[in-house]
């Protein structure tokens, strides 16, 4: 889903311009940083990104590539104080959480977003970042004037393209423009259409929904979280030893695809209360989203996990969404989200036979600007409730990096 360029203010006396790298104009109205973008910095961090200017030499490839694999650029105490609780952060996978609980973790990862901001190595991420594909993977939009800030600061440092674009960058083999982004959203909540749409049709910004096809004109939840809600209201499996509520989905998403499906029963029969109802788009909706600029996309039928179903169930999940789409569309899809983001060969190779031209992974990394492996593209994990200073380095790729280096232990 980013690339931007803009760089921490500093006074006007002080200011000068970074090779490679637009500067940022202070933010004006719903694209300011409600978060807290645009107060005075403290002197000492004015001084420590004074003393990372880069010149045109430090920008050539081999010394920017020999940079950002070192990675103690990324270690906090390379970088000076930094909030007290930047520490505190999971960086595990974000597609293991309900929205609920991706909301819960918002201020720890804005808080890591703040410090790692001034980074010195943030700059020449945004300048190798510009050369990337961003493909930014939403799910819902759950605070529309956040969202809202997103979307123009990628109208104004980044190059929105289509899904559409994307296709015909593969097809001939011509690289998109430089810091391109494509906007996506998993799971095609209803927000998609009341929230999300208003807003890139305001702004001329496409994007791509990738539809569960079953939930489609009902009034069912997300099975994640009528799970989560039947577990915190009586609600037993024997596979599962449910302990506390937030374990119950690592562990429902590590079952063979079968045994999933008969919690999940066991979870309904013996709750003491039935889950809410949750409004879910009607094929008219999706009609209205392609027509508003966004593009429809397969996610299978029901969002298992394929890497825990067999291989008929596979090919079942992906063929029964692809003949609803092409029902409710009056055309195929051309494009598809792996569930859960991890790629699976067996559905690539049912994807080749259906005819789909590119496939999206939720992998939290950028890609190529001419992607080199059209049904393996990398997406980057993004929240509409991330503040932009935290946004601004998961488009640089910094955040992305410093997540994976905090997985592997890196001394």
């Amino acid at each position: 889903m980013p690339q931007t360029q803009s760089t921490p203010s500093t006074s006007p006396a002080r200011a000068r311009p970074v090779p490679g790298v637009r500067a940022l104009p202070p933010p004006t109205g719903c694209a300011s940083d409600h978060h807290g973008a645009g107060r005075p910095r403290p002197a000492v961090e004015a001084k420590r990104f004074e003393s990372t200017r880069l010149d045109a030499k430090r920008l050539d490839a081999k010394r920017l590539d020999a940079t950002l694999l070192d990675p103690r650029q990324l270690d906090p105490r390379h970088l000076g104080t930094r909030p007290a609780n930047a520490g505190n952060v999971d960086v595990g996978n974000v597609n293991a959480r309900s929205i609920d609980a991706m909301r819960t973790g918002t201020e720890q990862q804005d808080a890591r977003g703040e410090w790692l901001r001034f980074a010195p190595v943030q700059p020449l991420f945004r300048a190798r970042a510009a050369q990337r594909l961003a493909v930014l993977a939403y799910h819902g939009v759950t605070d529309h004037r956040s969202f809202g800030a997103q979307l123009d600061r990628l109208r104004r440092l980044a190059t929105p393209v289509s899904l559409e674009a994307v296709l015909q960058a593969v097809t001939e083999r011509r690289p998109l423009p430089p810091r391109s982004v494509l906007v996506t959203f998993d799971d095609a909540d209803r927000s998609v259409l009341t929230h999300a749409l208003p807003a890139l049709d305001a702004r001329g910004i496409p994007a791509t929904a990738f539809v569960i096809s079953e939930l489609i004109g009902t009034e069912r939840p997300f099975w994640w979280h009528e799970a989560d809600f039947l577990a915190r209201h009586g609600g037993r499996a024997r596979s599962l030893d449910c302990g506390h509520p937030s374990q119950l989905l690592p562990r429902l998403k590590a079952m063979p695809d079968p045994d999933r499906r008969r919690s999940l029963h066991e979870l309904r029969v013996s709750a003491d209360r039935r889950p809410p109802r949750q409004e879910q788009l009607t094929p008219a909706d999706l009609l209205a989203l392609r027509d508003g600029g966004v593009a429809i996309g397969n996610h299978t039928q029901g969002h298992p996990c394929l890497g825990r179903c067999d291989d008929a169930t596979v090919r079942t999940e992906i063929t029964g969404a692809h003949e609803a789409l092409t029902h409710w569309l009056g055309e195929p899809p051309i494009a598809f989200a792996y569930p859960d983001g991890g790629h699976d060969a067996r559905a690539e190779t049912v994807l080749q036979e259906l005819g789909y031209r590119l496939g999206f992974l939720s992998d939290h990394r950028l890609g190529p600007r001419l992607p080199t492996h059209p049904l393996q593209i990398s997406r980057l994990q993004v929240d509409s409730t991330t503040s932009t200073r935290r946004f601004d380095t998961i488009l640089s790729g910094l955040e992305p990096a410093y997540r994976r280096w905090r997985r592997q232990g890196v001394a």
